[in-house]
């Protein structure tokens, strides 16, 4: 159940945070070990058989991430995960083309990577709009039609929600873009290895993929980079011009072998994963639906990917109910954003009441979570939620028949 003890004999909690991170899978790390000890030749040496069998590697590699999106290996491109692909993405499209295009189009409720990418282009001159999403969590696709201007560059739309789980209509998003012959990114780090993806079926110019989040190493990622119509990046990172020319620095060889590992791991276990976790989730929001009243599930019910699950337990801080559920590791929003005490822009952009975004968990359902920890999870939730009531003032309020909308509340 990954409930080891650390050493000093404390029982961790256990793990409800695959949003936030998975565990290595044991074969990945198999394919990984050799090349962490034995075969430590840099792959761009061209002179001698270390550098041979690393290259030999790095390319088997970058085949098996090409494989899991319908790609051709020659237009993935190693880099260190996804926020390093984003980056790419969007300032390498907008900078390529800025002497005839200066407008980008993205959601309100991408990765903070992105939102950032396009606030420093906007410093840079560029014009961005930031879609809007409905209440459901997804963008209006009559929205992202009137948004294009004659100038727009790019589009980027995540695949998967990384709050609130939801997935955007990606197939339609590539048509309208190639529509309009404007490229499309899609940050897919949430999404691929566990719902079918394919750039070519869904039109996708540019793909961000992580290794941490499909059960591979931290610290390695890839963009997939569409040759045909050719997207033109300028490089972020100069240097010895490895992977293509647009990202220079040698690729660590182990980290690549274990991306390549897990998208071909994730491939042949995706539909296995997917029933398992949908099951899963099932069980873990109906039990606690059945149990506690007023609470909401955030995002939409059928666009979403099962294994990420935020609820609202109105009249609970979540803060307290985190605290509450020390054995169980959960988070209340992104590991980015964690920190600060502000709501979450993803709930504030689906309209969510400040009070009820101030109360929300996200469950996160993997490949290696089990039935009983679902079970436990919900159990101590259940049990918390009603004590954390118990104590509310605004809860007795409630169950007096009070609409606390209506009160009137004087600052002393």
């Amino acid at each position: 159940s990954g409930r080891s003890g650390d050493g000093g004999g404390v029982p961790r909690p256990l793990y409800m945070d695959v949003q936030a991170t998975t565990p290595l899978d044991p074969r990945v790390l198999d394919s990984m070990l050799p090349y962490l000890t034995a075969y430590y030749g840099n792959p761009h040496s061209r002179t001698h058989a270390y550098g041979w069998e690393s290259e030999a590697a790095m390319e088997k590699a970058r085949q098996q991430v090409a494989d899991l999106i319908g790609a051709d290996s020659r237009e993935i491109i190693f880099t260190s995960g996804a926020t390093e692909s984003n980056n790419m993405a969007i300032k390498g499209v907008a900078r390529f083309y800025k002497s005839r295009k200066k407008h980008i189009i993205t959601t309100q409720t991408e990765h903070k990577c992105v939102l950032d990418s396009c606030r420093s282009l906007e410093a840079e001159g560029f014009r961005v709009t930031y879609l809007p999403v409905k209440k459901n969590g997804l963008i209006d696709l009559k929205e992202l039609e009137a948004a294009f201007l004659p100038d727009t560059s790019l589009v980027s739309v995540m695949t998967v929600n990384n709050e609130i789980g939801v997935k955007q209509p990606i197939h339609d998003i590539g048509e309208i873009c190639r529509a309009h012959k404007v490229f499309f990114h899609t940050d897919a780090a949430q999404a691929i290895g566990k719902i079918p993806m394919d750039v070519n079926d869904m039109k996708i110019d540019l793909m961000s993929i992580s290794g941490h989040k499909i059960y591979g190493p931290k610290g390695v990622g890839a963009i997939y980079v569409r040759r045909r119509p050719r997207v033109r990046l300028e490089p972020l990172q100069s240097g010895g011009g490895q992977e293509r020319g647009l990202r220079s620095g040698t690729v660590p060889t182990p980290l690549a072998v274990g991306l390549g590992a897990a998208c071909e791991v994730a491939q042949q276990e995706m539909e296995y994963d997917h029933k398992r976790i949908s099951q899963l989730a099932e069980r873990l929001v109906t039990k606690i639906m059945s149990e506690v009243p007023d609470v909401v599930m955030n995002g939409d019910r059928e666009q979403r990917y099962p294994g990420c699950i935020n609820l609202s337990f109105a009249y609970v801080e979540g803060e307290s109910l985190l605290m509450a559920l020390k054995d169980v590791a959960l988070s209340s929003g992104s590991a980015c954003t964690s920190a600060s005490l502000e709501p979450s822009y993803v709930l504030r952009a689906i309209g969510t009441d400040e009070d009820l975004a101030h109360s929300s968990i996200r469950f996160g359902i993997g490949r290696f979570t089990t039935e009983e920890e679902v079970d436990y999870t919900v159990q101590k939730c259940i049990q918390h939620v009603k004590r954390l009531r118990e104590m509310s003032p605004l809860w007795e309020m409630v169950q007096d028949g009070i609409d606390l909308k209506s009160i009137k509340w004087t600052q002393h």
